[in-house]
């Protein structure tokens, strides 16, 4: 596995990829990674000859009181995971390297991250498409692969991928969970012993409520109905 740090390595490489005519998929990440991370790259590695995994915590995406500097990170444990997944290159810049002299031009969406979390992170989603849409440049994937955990995310991307006519196949794959229902996330990590159980408590409200409409239970003006 290639660990490349610079934008010059990164296309270089993927331009030797082009040339060999080798399908390459490519999962963005902010590194500490997890289960959730793994079951994408098994996916991604299934169905290109190529693999490129990005690590980068991207500061346009927090807002000032934000957790970026204390983000959790481990760079090594997350090469380890790379090689195991058989990852072929690992693109690791840094917030100099990716934004080099500054950023003045942005990618926002104008509709689809007003709601939910947009809502409550103001410029978060800018910071995420315009992080994407320059990963996309640089390493010219076929296919991108995303969780479905980050909903809003991934509905984001894909629908800048269609807008702004990137060549690539996005594939949202399922959220990976924990026993017991807590979706897997890097930011986990924040969460104590007393805390894990109650940040389930949505998604099992959701599983039942799923569970009783497909036994043809609903609910109209407060009452169940069967």
């Amino acid at each position: 596995m290639e660990i490349l740090r610079t934008v010059e390595s990164m296309r270089a490489w993927s331009a030797a990829a082009s040339r060999a005519r080798e399908r390459l998929a490519f999962v963005p990440t902010m590194g500490f990674l997890h289960a959730g991370h793994a079951s994408l790259m098994r996916v991604a590695r299934e169905q290109a000859e190529r693999l490129v995994v990005s690590i980068f915590v991207n500061p346009l995406q927090f807002g000032p009181q934000e957790d970026f500097s204390r983000y959790p990170r481990d760079p090594e444990g997350d090469a380890a995971m790379c090689r195991a997944a058989g990852v072929d290159a690992l693109f690791c810049p840094s917030a100099e390297e990716m934004y080099r002299g500054g950023q003045s031009v942005y990618v926002e969406d104008t509709d689809l991250s007003q709601g939910l979390c947009g809502a409550f992170r103001p410029g978060h989603f800018r910071g995420v498409a315009t992080v994407v849409a320059k990963l996309l440049n640089l390493i010219g994937p076929d296919r991108l692969y995303l969780g479905q955990k980050d909903a809003q995310q991934a509905i984001i991307v894909q629908r800048m991928v269609k807008d702004l006519n990137f060549p690539v196949k996005l594939r949202v794959l399922p959220t990976v969970r924990q026993e017991g229902g807590l979706a897997l996330s890097s930011r986990n990590v924040y969460l104590n012993a007393s805390q894990k159980p109650q940040a389930t408590v949505l998604f099992k409200a959701l599983s039942l409520a799923r569970s009783l409409i497909d036994q043809g239970q609903t609910i109209t003006q407060g009452t169940s109905t069967a």
